[in-house]
Formats: structure tokens, C-alpha cells, sequence
């Protein structure tokens, strides 16, 4: 497809703001991805912190390598579904297809999924209902609706009036691309923010989730605010840990690891490796509308 059919495309979907979004994508994509693991590795190994990527299957099964490093680091993958698509758009039938197959790739590549979170924390209200068949352990993703957000520790959706085995995660509001395509924000002021939300969780007794995606973390303007913010929440005795890991310990003891106080959870997904592939993946999406 030429460059004018590509533009023709994305101007459908981001109207004036389609430059300045392909802009901002094809800088961020000029750092490899290898290179925003390596960055945020190293911050996270300074603080003894631990990151969880929700990945598209898709995307993952081009680069096994890359997801198998992550897990070979001591962090999580977690399912973020096979295509980026919004699961509301889509039948159920298709929903249970898209999850089924995410996981059946990520076994086949060797990687262990126990949790979840939907493409654009878009969810349907029948969607505990296809997570209960899964045997997943969690889901991070359902609880940004705006009914779970404000929720301070894990919960469980009701199942024809019986409890989820699957446990939610509440999803904290301020997330990378909010604070800096939205609101403009430098790495300082991010840091101040996400700061301040860790220090709100800690008296709760709870746990707080940040969706902070690596394809902007991971760049050496950013990363150094997950080290930050990791430095802050231990400073108050915080458990920096993976969901799966949080969850297990949480559901059989009601309480956080060692003395920790309160569970901060670092999250963030991986939709893309290169800029072609965010170019593939919004062309298919206005494709197949």
C-alpha cells in the first residue's frame, strides 16, 4: 500500500490529529525494543522491582525471543489477546476465539499466562463468564470500568451468583499515554504523580496497578520513573511484585508478603515491536470495520 493510501487510512481513524500520532509513534519506535528491555531491566534490577507485559499474541509469536527474555528475567507476560482489537466491537463468539488463541500461541512458545487484560481495557459484562473457562488466575483490565476503579483491593465479579475463581485487579487511571499524549506531562511531574498515587494506596492496606506501557517507559527520558516510583512505595513498604505472584500469596493468606503494607503492582502492555507493525495494526483495524 503507498505512503498516501496510508495516510488516507489513519486520517479516517485520528482525523487532525493523524500526523502528529505518527509522529509520535515513529520516534518512540526509533528505540528498539530490545533496548527498552534492556533500559527498563536495569532500572527495575536497582530497586528490585518487578514489571508484568500483557502482550498481543500476534505480536509476540514474531518475536519469541523477546517474550521468552522477559519471562527468563523473573517477570511476568500475560495475555493481552491475539489482535489488538476492541472486544465490544466483536461477537462473543469472536471474543472466546481471539482470548483461545492468544493462549494457545503463548503455550506453544513456551510461556506460562495467568492473567489478562483486554486491548484498550475494553470489556463486555459477559466477559467474566468467558474468563471463568480459561483457568486464568487474573484479570487487569476489567477493573478500570468506572465502577471498579476506586476499589482499593482485589475483588470477584458475580458468576450466576456464585464467586469468580478468576481475581480482579483495580486499574489506576493514570497510565503513560494519559499523562504524557494527553496531558503533556515531563518525567518529573510523572514521577511526582505516580508518587502520590502509591502514597494514597498505602494506607489502604491494598493493592494499586499502573498500566505504564515499556514502548514509552522504556526510553531513557521515562524509565528512570519506574525506578522512582518503586524507591518511593519500598520507602513505605510497599510489595513491588507480579500480579500472579500477589494474587496466589494474597488469596491464601489475606495479608502481603513479609511486612509489606500494601501491594504495588507495575504494569504495562506491549502492542507492537517496530512502527510497521502499529501501521498494520490500525490499517487492519479500519479493513476490517
Amino acid at each position: 500500500m503507498s505512503g498516501s493510501s496510508y495516510m488516507s487510512q489513519l486520517g479516517k481513524k485520528w482525523g487532525l490529529r493523524a500526523p502528529k500520532q505518527l509522529y509520535r509513534m515513529l520516534k518512540l519506535h526509533r528505540t528498539s525494543f530490545d533496548t527498552i528491555l534492556d533500559n527498563m531491566f536495569n532500572a527495575l534490577d536497582e530497586v528490585n522491582g518487578l514489571f508484568t507485559f500483557p502482550t498481543i499474541a500476534a505480536v509476540a509469536r514474531m518475536k519469541p525471543e523477546l517474550v521468552q527474555r522477559i519471562e527468563k528475567e523473573g517477570h511476568e507476560v500475560a495475555s493481552h489477546g491475539y489482535n489488538h482489537v476492541r472486544y465490544p466491537t466483536i461477537s462473543a463468539d469472536a471474543r472466546e476465539q481471539d482470548l483461545l488463541l492468544s493462549l494457545q500461541i503463548f503455550k506453544k512458545l513456551g510461556i506460562k499466562i495467568s492473567g489478562f487484560r483486554a486491548p484498550y481495557d475494553n470489556y463486555t459484562d459477559d466477559m467474566p463468564d468467558l474468563l471463568e473457562k480459561t483457568g486464568l488466575i487474573w484479570d487487569g483490565g476489567f477493573g478500570y470500568r468506572p465502577e471498579h476503579r476506586e476499589k482499593t483491593h482485589f475483588f470477584h465479579a458475580d458468576i450466576d451468583g456464585q464467586e469468580s475463581s478468576v481475581t480482579y485487579i483495580p486499574l489506576n487511571i493514570w497510565s503513560d499515554d494519559y499523562m504524557i499524549d494527553r496531558m503533556g506531562m515531563g518525567p518529573e511531574i510523572m514521577s511526582k504523580v505516580l508518587k502520590r498515587e502509591v502514597a494514597k494506596a498505602a494506607p489502604t492496606g491494598g493493592v494499586i496497578m499502573f498500566d505504564l506501557h515499556p514502548v514509552r517507559m522504556g526510553q531513557r527520558k521515562y524509565v528512570g520513573c519506574l525506578r522512582n516510583v518503586i524507591e518511593h512505595a519500598n520507602s513505605i513498604g510497599a510489595w513491588c511484585t507480579t500480579p500472579t505472584e500477589a494474587v496466589k500469596y494474597w488469596n491464601t493468606h489475606s495479608t502481603w508478603k513479609g511486612d509489606s503494607k500494601f501491594c504495588l503492582l507495575l504494569t504495562g502492555d506491549i502492542d507492537n515491536w517496530v512502527f510497521s507493525d502499529y501501521l498494520r495494526r490500525i490499517l487492519w483495524k479500519r479493513m476490517t470495520r
